[in-house]
């Protein structure tokens, strides 16, 4: 079957294609289905249950379980014979000098997460290939959810998988890069949020892997999906978002709303309320839920309090790093029908303004719905 990478856009539905997936395939076949997060694991699990509660030979983990279990237990003796691993330390981190065992694991013999990637992979070669192996004996296909969370040294393990027999069919969003492994490692800082584009395409240049884009957003209004793609500087090469929303109520697209507007457009619309972090929209009395813990939800409409850079952004058009601008992205693509963005003083921004006074404004067309350039 051979590498393939699947780069989907918000609201696609990866996690009911991963679970249809799996369901059709023959059930002697071993897959392995790996994501980071433990809501995403009960999501994944939980649909397989409903598609396929007969196929026993899919299993679901997350990443940290995956390289505990199949990489570091097993393989420790061949870095150090005398250690055990004895549990995980989630938190902690080595001394800055740390040397030996003392780098990967405390003093109760739990690996840090910090260096459980490096460990991994530096197993892989220690092995002398056993673990490669083992591997392959235990699975005929890996799945990856959630690819664009992965950082650091789990490029270096992937880099290991690739060329090896197994299949591998990675899933995710790169444009909603917006957890990591690793966050603090410095490692592979290029293929860093959604950076790791280019290290897809290198790969697939090399004849590694094929990439398929699935650009069709179920969720998102097609004036918010034209916003979406305006929010990642064109030299990432994404591909454009099409629209299956076809539906239309009162107030549909992206919107700017004064601050002196805010509570009268919360009090008609209803909207979920979004912020970067709680250091954000500390201006108004709001019910809050920050960018990142909204990922993977649905929403009829969002109000978002935008960052300084996401200010500029939409007032100037200077595109925001790749980290921030996965955040904001993630905020948009929550809602379903409207996105209201607080900004006084919008500059050069083309969207509508929305005011209690007047009707809604006259709804744009998609190719106005963007930021300016």
């Amino acid at each position: 079957m051979g590498n393939s990478l699947i780069l989907s856009v918000a609201g696609s539905g990866k996690t009911h294609g991963i679970a249809n997936y799996c369901a059709s395939v023959v059930r002697s076949r071993r897959i392995l289905v790996l994501t980071f997060t433990r809501a995403n694991q009960l999501e994944v699990a939980t649909r397989l249950r409903r598609l396929a509660p007969n196929h026993e030979a899919v299993e679901v983990v997350g990443w940290y379980t995956f390289l505990l279990r199949d990489f570091v237990r097993p393989f420790i003796p061949f870095k150090f014979p005398a250690r055990r691993v004895l549990g995980f330390n989630f938190d902690g981190r080595p001394h800055r000098y740390a040397t030996g065992h003392a780098r990967f694991m405390d003093k109760s013999g739990a690996v840090y997460a910090c260096e459980l990637a490096r460990l991994a992979s530096e197993l892989v070669g220690q092995s002398g290939g056993a673990l490669l192996r083992r591997l392959q004996c235990l699975y005929d296909e890996i799945v990856i959810d959630e690819v664009q969370d992965l950082s650091g040294h789990d490029w270096d393990i992937l880099d290991e998988l690739l060329p090896s027999t197994l299949d591998l069919r990675l899933v995710g969003d790169l444009r909603q890069a917006v957890l990591s492994t690793n966050p603090r490692s410095s490692k592979n800082k290029k293929y860093a949020n959604a950076s790791a584009v280019h290290y897809f395409r290198e790969r697939a240049s090399r004849g590694e892997l094929t990439i398929e884009e699935q650009n069709v957003t179920r969720r998102c209004h097609p004036l918010i999906a034209r916003f979406s793609d305006s929010i990642f500087a064109p030299s990432f090469g994404f591909a454009e978002t099409q629209s299956m929303n076809q539906r239309t109520t009162e107030h549909d697209g992206v919107f700017l709303l004064s601050e002196e507007h805010v509570d009268a457009y919360r009090k008609r619309f209803m909207p979920r309320c979004l912020r970067h972090s709680a250091s954000s929209g500390k201006a108004f009395d709001l019910d809050y839920c920050n960018f990142k813990q909204v990922k993977g939800l649905t929403f009829e409409r969002v109000l978002i309090i935008p960052t300084s850079g996401i200010a500029h952004f939409l007032r100037k058009g200077k595109f925001l790093p790749a980290g921030p601008a996965s955040a904001f992205y993630v905020a948009v693509t929550r809602a379903a029908q409207s996105v209201a963005i607080v900004l006084d003083k919008p500059g050069a921004c083309t969207l509508p303004q929305w005011s209690p006074i007047a009707s809604c404004p006259k709804t744009k067309s998609p190719s106005d719905h963007a930021a300016p350039r």
